[in-house]
């Protein structure tokens, strides 16, 4: 039930039903009304100021997830930075110091067009299309990487394998010979010089004062140290590997023992005349896979190409041997 509202009227001296004008309802209600406006536009602003739209807090948080996805990318792309410059080291270090510098090739040069087409195509994209394409991308990068690093491994493993292989290889002449004047019987049939006759030298000699010193010609192991009198006298036979032996004859003293592991150019020996000898000289001899083979073929490391064609024309005269 409404609730009626009375008022005392000092006029007619008693109490009358109090009615509000219809005028002032509606300044009430306009009251009402302007001061709820002004109210809620002054939260609104607060809000909006202080707070932010939704439509502001989504694009708020949906930066701060591409921030953290932009971080982990950059992190992951300075990991491949790194790894990339790790095998340029080595590209450098292994076929640039071997090989040379190789001219840029065409697939380089279309890479770089790639490049400048992959920019183009990326300035169209929107935030997400673009993180996208930079994880595929990488993704590919990675599997490159891993390609192009395993082939580097196999490649050092194979440098490797080559610098042992060249370290062992007879690649210097057993005594000092700068005048190329000390060879005096080389590889083939010669006279023998105790029974004069024709007869397989399957060796280089290399007449020298006695107790000139002899020197191992590549990296290896001793396996025989003395004289067992084969007719090679006090001699060394050094296993260099790779199916490589070579033996140095007829020493006055031997430096050496058996087992003893040498360098190319460590001092073996000493030239002398013992065993089936006629002078002071060096008897040497280089073998392949058990095969006694010309030793004037593994002396590339101490001769130039006109050094070796005088020294091979010394080694084929046809002459008598010194053992």
């Amino acid at each position: 039930m409404k609730k009626i509202k009375y008022y005392y009227n000092t006029h007619t001296l008693r109490y009358e039903k109090l009615v509000t004008p219809l005028r002032v309802k509606l300044l009430r209600v306009f009251g009402f009304m302007a001061t709820s406006l002004v109210t809620g536009g002054l939260i609104a602003w607060a809000v909006f100021r202080f707070v932010g739209s939704p439509g502001e807090r989504l694009l708020q948080a949906e930066n701060e997830r591409l921030r953290y996805r932009f971080q982990d990318v950059d992190r992951q792309l300075d990991d491949l930075r790194a790894q990339m410059a790790e095998l340029e080291k080595r590209d450098n270090n292994v076929y640039r110091s071997i090989f040379e510098a190789r001219p840029l090739m065409d697939s380089a040069r279309q890479e770089a067009f790639a490049q400048r087409a992959e920019v183009a195509r990326v300035a169209k994209m929107d935030v997400s299309q673009l993180i996208t394409s930079i994880h595929a991308t990488m993704d590919k990068l990675r599997q490159r990487m891993k390609t192009q690093r395993k082939s580097y491994e196999e490649l050092s493993v194979l440098v490797r394998n080559k610098e042992k292989l060249l370290a062992a290889t007879p690649a210097i002449q057993p005594v000092s010979n700068k005048d190329l004047d000390r060879i005096a019987s080389g590889y083939g049939v010669r006279i023998d010089p105790i029974y004069k006759t024709p007869k397989m030298h399957a060796g280089l000699d290399f007449t020298a004062p006695q107790g000139s010193p002899i020197y191992a010609t590549a990296d290896g192991r001793v396996t025989t140290a003395g004289n067992e009198g084969d007719g090679y006298g006090n001699h060394v036979v050094i296993n260099h590997g790779y199916g490589y032996q070579t033996l140095y004859g007829h020493m006055v003293r031997v430096k050496v023992r058996r087992g003893q592991a040498v360098k190319r150019g460590a001092i073996i020996g000493y030239v002398g005349s013992t065993g089936k000898s006629t002078g002071p000289h060096c008897h040497y001899e280089v073998h392949k896979n058990g095969r006694k083979v010309d030793p004037i073929y593994f002396f590339y490391n101490d001769l130039t190409p006109q050094q070796f064609d005088a020294l091979l024309k010394r080694a084929q005269a046809s002459n008598q041997s010194l053992d």
